[in-house]
């Protein structure tokens, strides 16, 4: 093999390698063990391969960069691919000044589950609304809360359900 060609093989193994590499992690921290072993059995295997066609015979440039940039490169598409497939669920937070009231109801007439409560912020009375929504749902949610609110301001962090309560079906 020529060089050329062992530096483009070793980018695509480590590209591979590491998309699943990203993809497993992502699954552990959601408590997805079954996936997560499955995909660390195959990761395993293609780094195997990555990294004993980078080290057959003597170093060169293009399969060291090729390991490099596979690297890299499979981090961003593992983080792609983990976006598009959206699992798991996130929590909104909204602080709306004005519109918290119906923010909260125009989400729980598209069947999300929806806590609101009032507090009070730097500006005086507000509104906060809680919602769980499968990460899939991202996009219709921040519509709604754009629409309703413009100024509102708004968190997202990962949930990990843990017992009990409703999550809509949206």
């Amino acid at each position: 093999m020529t060089p050329v060609l062992a530096g483009l093989f070793v980018f695509a193994m480590r590209v591979t390698d590491m998309s699943l590499d990203t993809l497993r992690m992502l699954f552990v921290m959601r408590g997805r063990r079954l996936l997560a072993g499955a995909l660390g059995t195959v990761q395993a295997a293609v780094f195997i391969l990555a990294v004993g066609a980078a080290l057959r015979g003597p170093l060169n440039f293009w399969t060291v960069a090729g390991y490099a940039t596979g690297f890299g490169a499979g981090v961003i598409v593992g983080m792609i691919a983990e976006e598009r497939l959206a699992l798991g669920h996130i929590m909104f937070r909204v602080y709306s000044l004005a519109g918290g009231t119906a923010i909260a109801q125009a989400l729980r007439e598209a069947g999300y589950a929806v806590t609101e409560f009032v507090a009070h912020g730097r500006d005086g009375r507000i509104t906060v609304v809680n919602s769980v929504v499968a990460r899939k749902d991202t996009q219709a949610v921040q519509s709604v809360i754009e629409h309703i609110d413009p100024q509102a301001f708004v968190t997202v962090d990962e949930v990990r359900p843990l017992r009990h309560g409703y999550f809509g079906q949206a």
